[in-house]
């Protein structure tokens, strides 16, 4: 309960605008009906017993004054029973002083309404002794005293029953699985309207029949949404056998009801009339509303499991472009390698291989991370640089320019992204037979990458094995920067006879 009582902090705040809204407003009207009353009679629930006995009557002594006091008592009462004595009765503190005041707070009631009475009833005193208007008057208000307090206490229970069933619709579900959270609404709402009745003194007549239909609801509800409902469309029937079923309930439940109703009203024709009147509203009504959110949810897990699959596609589509990119670059490192060993024999080529260790070691253990820090990014590409380097350092008119950030704080990207670029740079822009160019430029600015790669381009020799191969490595980039990336990224790529160029944005937090 401790619990409940922290959640509602929110709640309370609604509670005490509520009650002052209601208090302000009902005191205004009060006031308003003053301004009028010198020209014309105000009724009044007693008006008409001083005007049998031809007395005068004063709408402000014997009605706004006495009302005042009273909406000021209701209004009291509210808020030192719902704010004060219950959350200390509920967090079992002070639980002796809290009683005392409770029985104080009654007391108050009861004297506040016996004295108001005495002037809203004040024709009592010009036929009757005063002792037996007293005597009269504060009987009966105990009784209505002892009523207020129990509408306050009435209140309490469905303010605290509403906010745990409405905090734990998760467990309760899971415990009860009939109970959807439309029904736990539904139950709150069935509270909150009984209180209502009974508050205004409903007739009974009225609150018989809210009391055997709204329950109805709810479980007609909970039954067709659990039984009846996915019964009928697995036996491929229509809604016209769920109605039947429906009605096969009502008449069950009609005996129950039935002998209930004639226990309160003591004859047969309100009988038939709530059951009649029942089973039409849980037929017209409460089942189609069922078929109709049934449908809809059905509609929606379907929704639902299409996204999914979606998802899941797209995940494997990912993962088998992630797959793509590895031997593509093994490959291509490992030509790197045959050549420098074929040029010489040691010391370069045992910086490629360990280089290339380096590299497998990032594949094998954060390639298939979805996010690593941009930093790890960025040694990736160094080691390949530097391993391409090893062909190309023996050539005077190779030309290769590096603007790479080595801070970059820490942001992350997803692995192998940047690579691609790269491999298609010293791919197609490198000749040992021409001069060739390769410009690369990574910049991190408010969170944002700036990557640039810019190269010279050569025609394929005729024995090229590659010559009508385009690669995937920008075809696979370009995917997974959709799929990774959305709106967030901006890639430009432009191509001339001699030059290629790419502009690379990426938003990474």
């Amino acid at each position: 309960m401790n619990d409940l009582l922290k959640k509602n902090l929110n709640l309370r705040k609604i509670e005490f605008w509520a009650a002052t809204v209601i208090y302000v407003f009902a005191t205004i009207l009060l006031l308003a009906k003053v301004a009028n009353s010198g020209e014309r009679e105000i009724w009044t629930p007693y008006r008409y017993m001083f005007d049998n006995y031809h007395l005068h009557y004063s709408y402000s002594k014997y009605y706004f004054f006495p009302q005042v006091f009273r909406y000021t008592g209701y209004y009291g009462a509210f808020l030192l029973w719902n704010f004060v004595i219950v959350p200390a009765l509920a967090g079992k503190r002070q639980v002796a002083w809290n009683i005392i005041l409770g029985l104080a707070l009654l007391t108050a009631l009861w004297g506040l309404f016996g004295i108001t009475d005495t002037w809203l009833k004040g024709y009592l005193f010009y036929h009757k002794s005063a002792d037996y208007v007293y005597n009269l008057v504060f009987k009966t208000n105990v009784l209505y005293a002892l009523w207020v307090m129990m509408m306050l206490t009435f209140y309490s229970m469905i303010k605290y029953s509403a906010s745990f069933l409405l905090d734990n619709v998760d467990k309760i579900q899971a415990k009860y699985r009939a109970l959807t959270h439309d029904c736990i609404i539904a139950i709150v709402v069935f509270m909150i309207i009984a209180f209502m009745m009974a508050l205004v003194d409903a007739p009974i007549e009225l609150i018989t029949s809210f009391i055997f239909i709204a329950p109805t609801a709810i479980g007609i509800y909970a039954l067709s949404f659990y039984s009846l409902i996915p019964q009928t469309l697995v036996q491929k029937r229509g809604i016209f056998i769920y109605f039947l079923k429906v009605a096969g309930v009502m008449f069950i439940i009609g005996v129950p009801v039935g002998f209930i109703t004639a226990l309160v009203f003591d004859q047969a024709e309100p009988v038939f009339i709530i059951f009649g009147f029942n089973s039409s509203i849980q037929i017209l009504l409460t089942a189609p509303f069922a078929w109709i959110v049934y449908k809809r949810k059905i509609a929606g897990n379907q929704e639902i499991l299409t996204l999914k699959t979606a998802l899941g596609r797209s995940t494997a589509d990912l993962d088998f472009l992630r797959s793509q990119i590895n031997p593509h670059f093994l490959f291509n490192a490992l030509n790197t390698l045959y050549g420098t060993a074929l040029q010489e024999s040691s010391e370069r080529t045992a910086e490629g291989i360990q280089r290339l260790g380096d590299m497998m070691r990032f594949m094998l253990q954060e390639n298939m991370l979805e996010k690593i820090l941009l930093v790890r990014e960025i040694d990736y590409l160094n080691n390949y640089i530097a391993l391409q380097k090893l062909r190309t350092q023996t050539s005077p008119d190779i030309s290769i320019v590096l603007q790479i950030e080595e801070h970059v704080d820490a942001l992350q990207i997803a692995p192998m992204l940047l690579i691609p670029f790269i491999e298609n740079a010293f791919k197609h822009g490198i000749s040992l037979r021409e001069p060739s160019h390769i410009n690369i430029s990574l910049q991190t600015k408010d969170n944002t990458l700036y990557f640039d790669v810019h190269n010279s381009i050569h025609p394929k020799m005729v024995n090229d094995t590659e010559k009508h191969n385009n690669g995937i490595g920008l075809e696979n980039v370009k995917q997974r920067l959709i799929l990774m990336y959305p709106n967030k990224h901006e890639l430009v790529i432009r191509e001339s006879a001699k030059d290629f160029f790419i502009h690379l944005t990426i938003q990474l937090q």
